[in-house]
């Protein structure tokens, strides 16, 4: 299994970005989720000093190197800001479940990018298991859910541009994380992505007037439980293994195991929402947990 570190991170950031996603969900749905954005990722930048001022001895990442702070904040930027926004709007112009379905192509445009940027190649086990994964993934997606619960039946072209854009600011944040980083420590090198994202959404919301709404939404308890919740699990842990992924294994193989949050996410809305899960969905989730233990399989 020590050979698998990276396919072995990428599924545990799978796992926390399936509690992130339902915290984040029921948070914005109080307080908006441009304000969630920020507040997640002040709460991280909070979790990962106090993890790097004990892991590390460092409570800032100022051991890093230029070339690291360069590609590092470039990737918050591109991924936490660009890519979360557009990503974001999507889901108000084409709902939530066609949005998803242009994620999956997260992993293919990361597997390009790092074969152009970093040269790595994927044998035919990654290939196979990559498909698999990914027609699993996008079979649950595609599925409609009932009485037009699917999202918006009109898809215009902006908001499928805007999802596009998000899964490619998802796919090259990857890629230059992966870039950026090297050997260096995973939890540092988010502390970087998420202090740019910091400063990038600071500066977006004094722009657009949306400070109000971000201290509003501090008075919510409940909401903030939730974003408290889900800033330990995306940005801190998740964000932070997903790191760890990139580093050890290749950036397309990890991004096609994190990829399968919404066929985790379906267990917690059978016991959690009882929700029913169609023969559709079930076969689905068991076709990509096929292709995910294909990128485990000894190369």
């Amino acid at each position: 299994m020590l050979s698998h570190v990276g396919e072995l991170a990428a599924l545990i950031t799978a796992f926390c970005w399936t509690v992130t996603a339902l915290s984040f969900e029921a948070a914005g749905r109080r307080i908006g989720s441009l304000a969630v954005n920020l507040l997640r990722l002040l709460l991280a930048f909070v979790w990962l000093t106090l993890y790097n001022a004990i892991a590390r001895d460092l409570p800032l990442p100022t051991d890093a190197s230029g070339h690291a702070w360069l590609w590092l904040a470039a990737s918050g930027v591109v991924g936490f800001l660009i890519g979360d926004l557009a990503l974001f709007r999507a889901f108000v112009l084409i709902g939530s479940r066609l949005s998803m379905l242009l994620m999956a192509l997260v992993p293919p445009m990361t597997a390009l990018i790092g074969w152009f940027f970093l040269g790595e190649g994927l044998g035919a086990f990654d290939l196979l298991g990559m498909t698999l994964t990914l027609a699993g993934v996008c079979w649950v997606v595609a599925e409609r859910a009932p009485n037009g619960a699917n999202g918006p039946t009109r898809r215009p072209w902006g908001g499928i541009a805007l999802g596009f854009v998000g899964a490619l600011g998802q796919a090259v944040g990857l890629v230059f994380s992966k870039v950026g980083m090297g050997s260096y420590s995973p939890f540092a090198a988010t502390q970087i992505r998420v202090l740019t994202g910091v400063v990038g959404f600071s500066l977006l919301f004094a722009f657009i007037g949306w400070w109000p709404k971000v201290i509003a939404g501090l008075k919510e308890a409940r909401a903030m439980r939730l974003v408290t919740l889900g800033s330990i699990f995306g940005p801190f842990l998740g964000v932070s293994f997903s790191l760890l992924a990139v580093q050890r294994t290749q950036a397309g193989v990890a991004a096609t195991i994190m990829s399968i949050v919404p066929v985790l996410i379906i267990p917690p809305s059978v016991w959690i929402f009882k929700e029913r899960v169609s023969p559709r969905a079930a076969f689905g989730a068991a076709v990509a947990v096929a292709g995910v233990a294909l990128l485990f399989w000894p190369k």
